[in-house]
């Protein structure tokens, strides 16, 4: 059984937590919120790659994921 590789560190998430107010915070909490903030960023990612296609380019620009934030 292989280890799940996030590709958002948990010690970032974890302060994210702190700094929003909680005073501790557990492992499974920080698990299941970098699960969460994987998912949106890949779906606001995916929107992002597709206006930057719509527009004829290959890079995504900020205004692009702003958009695909929206």
């Amino acid at each position: 059984m292989g280890r799940k590789i996030s590709t958002i560190p948990k010690a970032t998430v974890a302060r994210i937590l702190v700094k929003a107010g909680a005073k501790r915070v557990s492992d499974s909490a920080v698990s299941a919120f970098t699960e969460v903030l994987t998912e949106i960023a890949l779906k606001i990612s995916t929107k992002a790659a597709l206006i930057s296609k719509h527009a004829g380019r290959k890079t995504v620009h900020e205004g692009d994921v702003k958009l695909a934030a929206k």
